[in-house]
C-alpha cells in the first residue's frame, strides 16, 4: 500500500509498505479515504517541527472507513464512517490524572511521533476511531479533528454566549477558533493580512474584520469596544507582536489564548496583566472534544462545506505542498485522496 513519508527537511516520498492488520481485541483498521494538510504537516517537511521524528508517516486529519474490528469492538461496525483521534497518553502523569491528556508529560501524536494517516490503511486502537454520520461528506468529515483545536482554544479562553472574542488571524485554526466561538453565541471579530482571507471570515460569521496590514489592531478593538477590549483573545497566528497585542486589547478580567509554538520571545509587561487580572493559557491539541465537535457536525450546524478548497490524489503530494508553499492565501484547506 501507499504511505506519504518525510524523512528529512523538504525530502518527501511514497513509499511501498505493508498492509496492516490487527493484532489486538479491541482494535479496528480503517481504510483512509482523506487526509487534511495541516500546518504541522508543513513544518515537519520543512523541517522546522522540534517534536517530530523522522522518518516519518506524516498526517493527524484523517477520515476514513472501517474495513475490519478486533473481536472486542462493541462501538464500531465494518462500514461505519469514522475519523481519528491522533493522540495516544499515558494515563498516570499529572496532567493526565487532572484531565488534561492532551498535555501528558509522555504525549505522542500520530504524525509527529507516531506514523500518521498519510497512508492508505490504519490500524487504530478502539478509543481513538469516532464514528460520525454517514450523511457527511468526507470533505467535511476531515475537517472534524482542525475543529477540535477550535473548540479547544474556546473552551481554554472560557468562551460563553455574550462574549465578545477577537481571533488573530484568518487562516483554518482561526476560522475553526471562529465557528466555534459563533456556536458558542459569542460576537467574533478576526484580523488578517490578507483581503481575501477577511471577506470569507465574513462569511463564515464574523462580526467584524480588521485588516492589520491597513488598520492599528489595538486601536480599533479598544474604539469597537468603547475602550474595555475583548474579553477572549485567541491568537492563531502566534508570533511575538500579536501576543503582545493580546495582552494591550484584552478586557480587564479576560483570557489570552495561545495556540502557537514560536520561541521567539516577546515583550510583555507585568502591569496590564495584573492591573486587568488577565487568565494567559496555552491551547494544545484538544481534551476530549471530539464527542461535542462531531454532534454539530452530525447536525450540519455550523456550515463548513466551503472550507476544503483543493483536493489532490495522494500521488500528486507533492503539488498539494507546492501550492500551500506558493499560494497560502489562496486556499483555506488542501486535502489528499486515497
Amino acid at each position: 500500500m501507499k504511505a506519504v513519508q518525510v524523512t528529512g527537511a523538504h525530502k518527501l516520498a511514497i513509499i511501498e509498505k505493508e498492509k496492516p492488520v490487527i493484532t489486538e481485541a479491541n482494535q479496528v483498521l480503517v481504510k483512509v479515504k482523506m487526509v487534511g494538510i495541516c500546518g504541522s504537516d508543513m513544518h515537519i517537511y520543512h523541517g522546522t517541527n522540534p517534536l517530530a521524528t523522522l522518518p516519518r508517516i506524516i498526517g493527524h486529519e484523517v477520515t476514513g472507513q472501517v474495513e475490519e474490528i478486533g473481536v472486542n469492538v462493541t462501538g464500531l461496525s465494518i462500514g461505519d464512517k469514522v475519523v481519528i483521534e491522533p493522540i495516544e497518553t499515558c494515563g498516570e502523569c499529572y496532567a493526565c490524572r487532572t484531565g488534561r491528556k492532551n498535555v501528558c508529560s509522555k504525549l505522542e501524536v500520530y504524525g509527529v511521533h507516531l506514523e500518521g494517516g498519510m497512508q492508505e490503511y490504519l490500524v487504530m486502537p478502539d478509543y481513538l476511531v469516532h464514528k460520525v454520520s454517514q450523511d457527511l461528506d468526507w470533505k467535511e468529515s476531515v475537517l472534524v479533528e482542525p475543529f477540535t483545536i477550535g473548540a479547544q482554544a474556546t473552551w481554554r479562553g472560557n468562551v460563553k454566549e455574550g462574549d465578545t472574542v477577537l481571533i488573530m488571524g484568518a487562516g483554518p485554526i482561526g476560522l475553526c477558533c471562529l465557528k466555534m466561538a459563533k456556536a458558542k453565541g459569542a460576537t467574533c471579530m478576526i484580523t488578517d493580512l490578507s483581503e481575501d482571507r477577511l471577506e470569507f471570515a465574513k462569511s463564515w460569521g464574523a462580526d467584524i474584520t480588521i485588516n492589520a496590514a491597513k488598520e492599528d489592531v489595538r486601536e480599533k478593538v479598544l474604539s469597537i469596544t468603547e475602550g474595555e477590549g475583548a474579553n477572549i483573545v485567541i491568537d492563531a497566528v502566534c508570533i511575538p507582536k500579536t501576543f503582545e497585542d493580546a495582552v494591550e486589547v484584552v478586557s480587564p478580567a479576560g483570557y489570552v489564548v495561545v495556540l502557537g509554538f514560536d520561541t521567539a520571545a516577546s515583550s510583555i509587561p507585568q502591569l496590564p496583566i495584573t492591573k486587568k487580572e488577565v487568565t494567559v493559557v496555552g491551547s494544545r491539541l484538544q481534551t476530549d472534544k471530539f464527542p461535542e465537535v462531531i454532534q454539530l457536525f452530525n447536525e450540519k450546524t455550523l456550515g463548513i462545506e466551503d472550507m476544503v478548497t483543493h483536493e489532490f490524489p495522494v500521488e500528486k503530494i507533492k503539488d498539494a505542498i507546492s501550492l500551500i508553499e506558493k499560494s497560502p492565501n489562496e486556499i483555506r484547506k488542501v486535502v489528499v485522496t486515497f
